[in-house]
């Protein structure tokens, strides 16, 4: 039952990317199934219901796709009985610098998601329930990654989630690793190279609990050689 899932749920999530052009099909398909974060964040619940979630750095929405496709599977009775339920969120709104990744957003999810062309340092987030940042915040310098987890506590109620991937600078080898891969895909999407802000672990608990978080971890890097944890965020 669970390798058929996650081949349906796969396809489901990156069809809709077809009519946004080959290179946004083909990325879909080798992001959702490569990356252990998408299934992970529904295998381990991750992601409770809510009525607005807020992805900042959201590229061309492969995780709104992905959730809306996981609630449809979930609804139709084709879902992992030992899974938590998929989330239902309302209203899924994602952020994003790159007007190409916006324009593939909206070109594969129309009306069923909402994008915006925008800044994570300066746009404003608006009121939300949940906020997801996956692999952007070392793209930012140490002083703004304080800032925008500021605004993001700032937008989310007390007992409010906050998700974050990032990695651990004290991982070594596969730390570095998956730094190269990261900046080359980043390349790849026409992102301008530039300097990196990484924290070890411990420093990524600590900046998130002392901007109005407690903050629980979980390895998301499973078939992989990165170093990369989830931090699982709840604001105080």
């Amino acid at each position: 039952m669970t390798a058929r899932f996650r081949r349906a749920l796969l396809v489901r999530a990156t069809q809709p990317y077809r009519p946004a052009g080959h290179f946004a099909w083909r990325f879909a398909q080798g992001k959702l199934k490569g990356d252990p974060a998408f299934f992970g964040l529904l295998e381990h619940g991750l992601i409770p219901d809510s009525a607005r979630l807020i992805d900042l750095g959201c590229g061309q929405g492969l995780l709104a796709s992905w959730l809306l496709e996981a609630r449809a599977l979930y609804e139709s009775d084709n879902w992992p009985a030992h899974w938590p339920a998929a989330p239902k969120v309302e209203n899924i709104w994602g952020l994003e610098l790159m007007q190409r990744d916006v324009d593939r957003a909206r070109t594969a999810l129309g009306d069923r998601a909402q994008f915006a062309q925008g800044d994570i340092r300066s746009a404003d987030f608006g009121q939300a329930d949940v906020a997801i940042i996956l692999d952007v915040l070392h793209y930012i310098s140490y002083e703004a990654q304080e800032k925008v987890l500021r605004r993001i506590r700032t937008a989310l109620p007390t007992g409010g989630t906050f998700i974050t991937r990032v990695g651990d600078a004290a991982g070594g080898l596969p730390f570095h690793y998956s730094n190269w891969v990261d900046r080359t895909v980043f390349f790849l999407r026409g992102h301008r190279l530039s300097r990196i802000y990484c924290r070890t672990l411990n420093e990524w608990l600590e900046v998130l609990r002392r901007n109005g978080f407690i903050v629980e971890t979980l390895p998301m890097h499973k078939g992989t050689p990165f170093s990369n944890v989830m931090l699982v965020a709840k604001a105080i």
